[in-house]
This record gives C-alpha cells, structure tokens and sequence, in this order.
C-alpha cells in the first residue's frame, strides 16, 4: 500500500455509540515521500550517532539508569503524575503521603523499563512481554483492578464518558486480531518498511486500539525503546521519546486524531521522525555534558580528599551517577564506614559544591548530586 492510499479504519455502530475500528497494518507499505524519506534519513544519523556515543562511555549502565528514571517520570506526567526526577530516586518514607501514589506509578515505571529489557535477549517484541509489561506498570497502583496484563474485555473510551467520549476504541471483540495483526507487522522481516516507520505506525495502532483497561499511554511509549532495543538500533536503552512528546502533548495528541479522522498518517510520521531526530541529538549531548562534568570532578574536587579517604570519594561519586539522591546511611552502606565518617565526606561534598542539601532538616537529611540532575531536566 502506497502511504498516499492510507485509510485509518471507520467507525463501527455499537449499542448507544460509535467505536473506531481501525484497518490491519500487517502488509507491505511504499514511502515515497521526498519530505518524509529526508526526515528519516535524519532521524537515522542521529540515532546512528547515539548509538556510536553511548558505546564508548565508560560505566555507561550508571548512567542509563537516570534516562530511565527520566522516561518513567516523563511519561507517568503525561498521564497527569506530579513525580519529578528526584523524587524517582527517594524512599517511600522520604515522600509526604499523597505524593506516594504518583512515585509508586513511577517506580513501577521503572521496573516495567528495566524487566522488558531484560527479557528481550530470550522473547521478541510481542504480546506476551507486552502483556508482562503491562502487569508489572500496574502492580499496587491506581488502576490494579483493571486486569493488569490482560486484554480488555469491555469497551473502554477516551473523555469523561461513553456517550461524550473524545474517542472511543474499538469493541473488545477485535482486540485481539488487531493486536495479532500489530505483532505480526513489527515481526514480519518480509516487510521491508524502515524500522522508525515501521514502530511509528505500530506506535500509532496501539494507542488506537488501546488494547487495556488503563495504562495503555506509558506502555504505547514504551513500547518504542523496546522495539528500537529489540532491533538493535540502540545497543543501551539510551533513547525516550516521553519528553518530546510530554512538552508537544497537544501536538501529540491532535497528530493521533487526524489519523484516525482524516487519514494523516503522514503528518505523524513526520511528527514522529522529528522527535527521533531531536531526542537523539539531545540524548547525546547529555552524554557529552556527563563526560565533562566527571572529568571536572576527577580534575577538581577528587584530589582534595585525604589519601586516607580518596576511595570513599571515588564510591560516592561512582554511586551518584546512578543514584543521585543520597543520606548518610547509604553512604554508610556505600563506603563500608562509621555514621561520623560517612557524615564527614557528604559535609565535604557539600562545601565542594558536588552535593545539596534537600530538606533543610537537621536529622534524615537528603543530599542530592544537582548539577548533575539537572543535565536531565534540560
């Protein structure tokens, strides 16, 4: 199918309301497009340079780990969540009561990211580790009741209700054919469609048939590092796109719509292609940002430790770039040290500028490495 020739689906009478049935996307696709073809060839390079980046970093799982942390609070907010990066890396018990809730959609986030990736060696992007995804996003939190890790089995909708829904997905009884179909596409070597098309359009087709009773907006984003993980487009898990569509969510939302109401795939695409280009090319210069940051601290702060202490600094400061917010007892933890010791190097790392105090308390203080959080709130 030419992408000029592309219909969305049609509307489908239901008892008291319409649902959108969308058309099968497992078949062959010609891109053609000179506009849309230069975008990807883009879109391409910049991942292409990440990818390259990413490989060379040193300890570079330390620092996939605050991407993640940025993905998980990034598109949780989308979904209305007031979590911020800091507080992904907070206990429990460091949160007043009714932020609790927001954190644990976040770290359950977290977990979803880190088990989909992991299990991706031994089982292909499907539905079966969408399925597990699924159950693992909505465990203990808002939404437990709604089958985590199963299809629906009743009509779900988008808006305040049914009758005046901004839209309202397809019936459940072709829930599962459509989500066949939309494995088989992204499975299917024969189709020679470019991987970003390719998972821009299954990205597209699950939001469409928002195949779970909640919860379908993180795992649809999800599901694009996965695939592009799955692929081996990107060797490290360094590319989200929740926070470009999190400052374009209007856009994002309207570029969903005019698909399904006029067809605009390729306006989507573009949109999509965009987002690609931009989040890669800023993924990198984070990494680049982090480099020069470490190399400052390795230069500047490091070798005003006691030689006594300087392989305490250097566990700390390895600590922090996968966890960025600190206490004294974890630095205890870290450093194999007494209280009054572990106390001393983050007063230390304090006046050196490194750490910042979070609570303004004198006992449970929290410090956290801001500078470098900061590199991911850009």
């Amino acid at each position: 199918m030419n992408l000029a020739d592309y219909r969305a689906g049609e509307p489908e009478e239901r008892y008291e309301y319409r649902a959108f049935l969308p058309q099968p996307i497992h078949h062959p696709w010609v891109i053609a497009d000179p506009e849309l073809l230069q975008l990807l060839g883009q879109a391409d390079r910049a991942l292409g340079e990440l990818n390259a980046f990413s490989q060379l970093i040193p300890d570079i799982a330390f620092f996939i780990r605050m991407h993640v942390a940025k993905e998980a609070t990034q598109s949780s907010r989308i979904e209305g969540t007031q979590t911020n990066i800091e507080d992904a890396f907070k206990s429990a018990d460091d949160l007043k009561p009714e932020e609790r809730d927001d954190w644990g959609e976040v770290q359950n986030y977290i977990q979803a990211i880190n088990h989909s990736i992991n299990r991706l060696p031994e089982l292909p992007l499907c539905n079966r580790l969408l399925r597990e995804t699924h159950a693992i996003l909505m465990q203990g939190v808002r939404g437990e009741q709604k089958m985590p890790g199963e299809f629906r089995v009743s009509q779900n909708w988008i808006g305040v209700s049914l009758k005046n829904a901004v839209f309202v997905p397809p019936h459940h009884d072709h829930v599962p054919d459509l989500m066949s179909d939309m494995e088989k596409f992204l499975q299917d070597s024969t189709i020679v469609v470019p991987p970003l098309i390719k998972i821009a359009i299954a990205h597209y087709q699950f939001e469409t048939i928002h195949p779970f009773l909640d919860g379908n907006g993180r795992l649809g984003r999800l599901m694009i590092s996965l695939y592009l993980a799955s692929e081996g487009l990107l060797h490290q898990p360094a590319l989200y796109l929740s926070d470009y569509f999190e400052r374009n969510k209007t856009a994002y939302v309207d570029h969903l719509m005019a698909v399904r109401q006029g067809n605009h795939m390729r306006e989507w695409l573009i949109f999509f292609l965009f987002g690609v280009e931009e989040t890669a090319r800023a993924s990198a210069g984070v990494f680049r940002a982090i480099l020069a940051l470490k190399e400052r601290i390795e230069r500047d702060v490091l070798p005003r430790f006691s030689a006594r202490r300087q392989d305490n600094a250097h566990a700390i400061m390895r600590n922090l770039y996968a966890r960025p917010i600190l206490d004294v007892k974890s630095v205890t933890a870290i450093t194999g040290s007494s209280t009054n010791t572990a106390a001393a190097l983050i007063n230390d790392l304090v006046s050196y500028g490194v750490l910042v105090e979070l609570t303004g308390q004198r006992r449970n203080r929290l410090f956290a490495f801001d500078e470098y959080i900061s590199l991911f709130r850009r």
